[in-house]
């Protein structure tokens, strides 16, 4: 039966894939769904997944991280120098854009600074702060506004082309082991000349404007519903990429996309319903699941919050009683992420603290087993009676009965983008806080173009966080959580935590860096700002005669090598 109804639904809908590229030719083509639309494809100006998977096929950096390992990119060879604190880039020679003109080191330095630029508002400027490159922490900080104090800032940047663009050398203020590895990540891969800040980087969703320097180019791109990429001749490395047009959709429902792709009208989707999980992880080689870097969590709405929350403006909107921290601990310590696991059914990590598994320490251990302790969180229900206690301490401090506590908590709401597994999570994190906590939480959802504006804006009681590291370090988990970070949605501010992190950050060694970054953790989890509640893994469908594909560790996916090998 259950194949009859996806059969009958995959017929529904067949007709709106008609007319995709490449179906009059003998063109190696790939249907993709991408997910949701997504909100920007300029490099230096994206925040997310889906607009990352796109840019990581169409744009590329220094170098090419697959399956953990680093590649050359538009990077022959590095150089480090003894002291950590200079690295040189060897430019591939005669790499093209890919409207073929010449791309040289110049390229990089013009397409970074504009990315720290405050001038051009990107959403991931912060991330600067953990390159360790000289002066651009300063420069992507800046509150200023004139013109002239920026561009001394600007000047001051540790990075520079040399020897006609042939190399591209960067000034570190202290030894930084992943900054390689970060290289690989999208927000470094350089932009043409003619790209703008307007329109959140409009100019890379239009066709006849686009321009990149990956292995594929923008050929069409429809709002809401496609957009089509075609092989760039003019890419380093085009002979080896083995698919000429890619068709990807913007299927924000895992039933319908997996509808399609049953019915062959899709090769990879990236996720599958979740009621399906657990039949695909015994019997279907189609699927793949992977360990993530990366923990999905609850946002606490703490604006306002005289003890550890920071100034966003957020209105009229009531969130007094999430300043109490025995309330928020009680939240967190009355959720069975044990359970949550388990029906979800792909294999995630339930999650005691923040930084998942695979961050190595300077002993080698895994930071998450020395770290998961620096709470009072279980994954199993064994926290339950402390939950109920300090939830009692909390109506108390808060001046109100239980009673009265419990029917506040039941007009606030738990927002979430739309997605049938964030309605699961909700689902069972309402029913849990009703049967030990006594109260119903509201669950809301919107589209996730408008969700990331509501929760940016802190319009929210509670909302759906996650967080996927951009680098090999803890640092790129939590230090999200820092004043003025785009991504810190609870709007947490703790002097302490943020001492931390810069210490972290600015140590010499090892040893004082993740010191630093467990004491970080520990105030992180004491405060509570967001509810962990597992860490990620990555579970895609992909047919069988797609081959030559790879992931990064962090997630994003690369067909630079990909190609279909049907038999007939």
């Amino acid at each position: 039966m259950k194949k009859l109804l996806l059969v009958f639904i995959a017929l529904a809908l067949s007709l709106t894939l008609a007319g995709c590229a490449g179906d009059d030719s003998d063109d190696v083509v790939l249907n993709w769904n991408i997910g949701a639309d997504p909100r920007t494809l300029d490099p230096g100006l994206n925040g997310a997944s889906d607009g990352g998977d796109v840019i990581n096929n169409t744009f590329e950096g220094l170098v090419r991280e697959k399956n953990g390992e680093v590649f050359p990119g538009m990077a022959s060879d590095w150089t480090v120098s003894a002291d950590g604190l200079t690295v040189t880039f060897d430019m591939r020679e005669d790499v093209k854009w890919s409207d073929g003109t010449a791309l040289n080191a110049d390229d990089f330095v013009r397409s970074w600074l504009r990315a720290m630029d405050p001038r051009n508002v990107s959403e991931y400027a912060w991330i600067w702060y953990y390159t360790n490159v000289v002066g651009a922490a300063d420069f992507a900080d800046s509150a200023s506004d004139s013109d002239t104090d920026l561009d001394a800032l600007k000047a001051a940047v540790g990075i520079k082309s040399l020897e006609d663009g042939t190399k591209l050398e960067v000034k570190l203020t202290s030894p930084t082991d992943w900054f390689i590895s970060l290289m690989a990540f999208y927000h470094f891969m350089p932009v043409p000349t003619t790209a703008t800040s307007e329109g959140e980087g409009a100019w890379a969703k239009d066709a006849e404007l686009s321009i990149s320097n990956g292995p594929f180019t923008l050929s069409e791109y429809t709002v809401g519903d496609s957009l089509v990429l075609v092989k760039n001749d003019n890419y380093w490395n085009a002979e080896n990429v083995g698919i000429d047009v890619i068709n990807g959709y913007f299927i924000d429902n895992s039933t319908t996309a997996y509808a399609k792709y049953y019915a062959g009208e899709l090769d990879f989707i990236p996720s599958v319903p979740t009621t399906e999980i657990p039949a695909f992880m015994i019997s279907n080689t189609e699927f793949h699941v992977f360990p993530l870097l990366g923990t999905y969590y609850v946002n606490f709405n703490l604006s306002g919050c005289t003890d550890l929350g920071g100034t966003r403006d957020i209105g009229t909107r009531d969130n007094d009683i999430f300043c109490n921290q025995n309330l928020r601990t009680a939240l967190a310590l009355s959720l069975d992420r044990d359970e949550i696991t388990e029906a979800l059914g792909a294999g995630q990590v339930p999650a005691a603290g923040f930084i998942p598994p695979g961050f190595a320490d300077n002993t080698g251990a895994d930071f998450y087993d020395t770290s998961k302790n620096d709470s009072d969180i279980v994954t199993d229900d064994g926290a339950m009676a402390q939950a109920v206690t300090l939830f009692a301490t909390a109506a108390s401090e808060l001046g109100m009965s239980v009673a009265q506590l419990q029917a506040e908590l039941s007009t606030k709401e738990y927002a979430h983008n739309t997605s049938d597994g964030h309605q699961l999570v909700a689902e069972l994190m309402q029913a849990m806080w009703l049967e030990n906590l006594g109260f119903t939480i509201q669950i809301t959802n919107e589209p996730w173009a408008l969700f990331q504006v509501s929760r940016t804006e802190g319009d929210f009681d509670m909302a759906r966080g996650g967080w996927l590291t951009d680098f090999m370090d803890p640092s790129g988990m939590i230090g999200i959580f820092t004043p003025g970070n785009a991504y810190n949605d609870p709007d947490y501010l703790n002097p302490a935590f943020v001492a931390y992190i810069e210490a972290a950050a600015e140590a010499t060694t090892s040893a004082t860096h993740f010191d630093a970054l467990y004491d970080a953790h520990a105030v992180f989890m004491t405060d509570m700002p967001v509810i962990p509640v597992y860490h990620y893994n990555d579970s895609m469908l992909v047919k069988a005669y797609v081959v030559g594909w790879s992931r990064s560790v962090l997630g994003g996916v690369d067909f630079s090598t990909a190609t279909i090998e049907k038999t007939d």
